[in-house]
């Protein structure tokens, strides 16, 4: 029967015009030897996306769809059926009104259950289709995870003799084939909690009588979970086999990387193992694919910081600098426009330290000092590569700085990072590199100075008030306050009671105009450039948060603590 329905499914997709035959022919040959749905298959095959499949289920079984990511689910609902029934049958029930308990399913076949659901609640049920993606998101994020990983850290302390006799004695082939080691399923519960909260980081970290596990979540580290200290050197050591270290060497520091899937996204996570007094402490990264795919529109970039960077970085030749601290999306930033600049009548060559994204189409080069592989012998090497672009991860030195300049003046389009408080001390820090006045103002284009702020949770979003004094301090104007309304999010579940949801960046956009490039020459000091560049229309970094601050997309306090007056 499921094969039948399965069958039906194809067979409707292909009457309309959805898929081909040879699409469907692959897609059945896959399914028969993994067993997974068809729908599921189609997708991961790039044959129909999620969307499409989603609106054909809803015409083919007439029922409503619903974006989970648009609604409050209602702890009710929630509660109303049991978790065990709702990871079994992968349904979702966020809602009720009037007796009527609303369910979201991704598998329409599933309708048939409601006969079950309804007599386990007592209540009408009304179903609506959602994505599977969604699906899994909310229900790892209502049913699982969190207590997963107390009852796994249960668990494994319970049989940790066992398993520490077992990893330790398995060669690499062996413990990565060790599916069933509880310290293995913690493990990746671990990586599974830290991508669908959307952590960048996870730190394991043994100190002398403890042992805890921290995401870093919208910048801000917090502590998910303590294990205790009895393990903590078997979870290491599966993080260490997972990113092919020597699992033998804990006195000097590591760096690996491992590949996961996770909530139907490739993740790639970069370890680094450093040698502690009470044992090592692993960081990943997190580094989401996905990521590479942003567009300079979704950066939230004023108007006229937009189209002003995209003059810059469309020109032939000359340098755009992105400027920031550590951890401030500079490189999201540079991604976002080569993204714009990947054509195939251009040759693109970067060199990073390290290569966080693999990116088709451009060439591009890892660091190593090692061996003598550096920012500027790279560059060197890129000169002789026949290039249209040049990225530089960072401009760290003199010589990568005179390198990059040289190639903008014979032709080339240089993009590179360096570590400066705001746009105009980009101009300085080069001068201080010993670069000259009129090399810079020849070769520099523009400089884009950022910072990233949390922004508040929707879910849980409200006005407050702020005294007058407070925001004509904090930078507003007196014309501003009229119709001024400040936001803050209140804490719920879908922000672990932070008030806030992802991350954004405020920026400050320095085009090096005629009369800016003569200052340069001229050896005029930062405060007149800035100013000059005010007149131009420049915000500087506060002002642009102040701006996102009154769209309502960030809080006053996440502005005032990056930005610089």
């Amino acid at each position: 029967m499921a094969q039948a329905n399965r069958q039906l499914l194809g067979t409707m997709l292909l009457y309309e015009n959805k898929i081909t035959q040879e699409q469907l022919e692959k897609a059945l040959q896959k399914q028969a030897q993994t067993g997974e749905r068809l729908g599921k298959i189609l997708i991961e095959e790039h044959f129909i996306t999620e969307d499409e499949l989603l609106e054909f289920l809803s015409k083919k079984y007439g029922l409503e769809t619903i974006d989970l990511s648009k609604i409050q689910p209602q702890k009710e609902a929630i509660n109303s059926i049991p978790s065990e029934v709702v990871r079994k049958h992968r349904i979702f029930p966020f809602a009720i009104d009037n007796n009527t308990l609303k369910i979201a399913l991704f598998n329409a076949e599933n309708v048939f259950l409601i006969d079950e659901i309804r007599f386990l609640t007592g209540k009408k049920i009304s179903v609506y289709l959602a994505k599977e993606s969604q699906i899994n998101e909310y229900l790892i994020r209502y049913y699982g995870t969190a207590k997963d990983l107390e009852v796994l850290v249960k668990h494994v302390t319970d049989n940790f003799d066992d398993s520490v006799e077992q990893i330790e004695s398995l060669d690499f082939d062996e413990a990565v084939n060790f599916d069933e080691a509880p310290i293995i399923k913690l493990a990746n519960s671990i990586l599974e909690s830290a991508v669908k909260e959307g952590a960048s980081d996870i730190h394991l970290e043994p100190y002398e009588n403890t042992f805890r596990v921290r995401f870093r979540i919208d910048g801000k580290a917090k502590t998910v979970n303590t294990p205790p200290k009895t393990i903590a050197s078997n979870l290491i050591t599966r993080f260490k086999i997972m990113s092919k270290l020597n699992i033998a060497e804990k006195r000097l520091p590591q760096d690996g990387r491992i590949r996961i899937k996770a909530l139907g996204k490739l993740i790639d996570l970069r370890v680094s193992t450093v040698p502690t007094v009470f044992g090592e402490k692993l960081v990943m990264r997190l580094l989401d694919r996905e990521n590479i795919k942003v567009s300079l529109d979704n950066l939230n970039m004023r108007q006229l910081d937009l189209q002003r960077f995209r003059n810059a970085i469309n020109l032939p030749n000359g340098v755009v600098i992105v400027t920031g601290p550590t951890g401030s999306g500079k490189s999201t930033t540079l991604y976002a426009a080569l993204n714009e600049l990947n054509r195939d009548d251009r040759n693109i060559m970067s060199v990073e330290d390290p290569v966080e994204y693999n990116l088709e189409g451009i060439n591009q080069v890892q660091v190593k000092e090692d061996i003598g592989l550096t920012f500027s012998s790279a560059l060197r090497a890129f000169l002789r590569q026949d290039p249209d672009i040049i990225m530089v991860g960072e401009i760290r030195d003199t010589e990568t700085a005179e390198i990059a300049i040289r190639a903008a003046l014979t032709g080339h389009l240089v993009l590179s990072t360096l570590h400066t408080n705001d746009s105009v001390s980009a101009i300085t820090r080069l001068v201080d590199m010993g670069i000259d006045r009129y090399l810079i103002a020849s070769s520099l284009r523009l400089v884009l100075a950022q910072r990233l702020v949390r922004k508040i949770c929707p879910y849980c979003k409200q006005p407050i008030n702020l005294p007058k004094e407070v925001l004509l301090k904090a930078g507003f104007l007196e014309s501003d306050l009229d119709n001024l309304k400040i936001f803050k999010g209140k804490g719920c579940s879908h922000c672990l009671d932070t008030g806030y949801k992802g991350r954004m960046a405020i920026f400050e956009v320095l085009p090096i105009t005629d009369e800016i490039r003569e200052m340069i020459i001229n050896g005029k000091p930062e405060n007149d450039i800035r100013q000059k560049a005010l007149e131009q229309g420049m915000l500087t970094l506060k002002q642009d948060g102040l701006q996102k601050v009154k769209q309502g997309i960030t809080t006053l306090e996440e502005v005032l603590s990056v930005a610089i007056n």
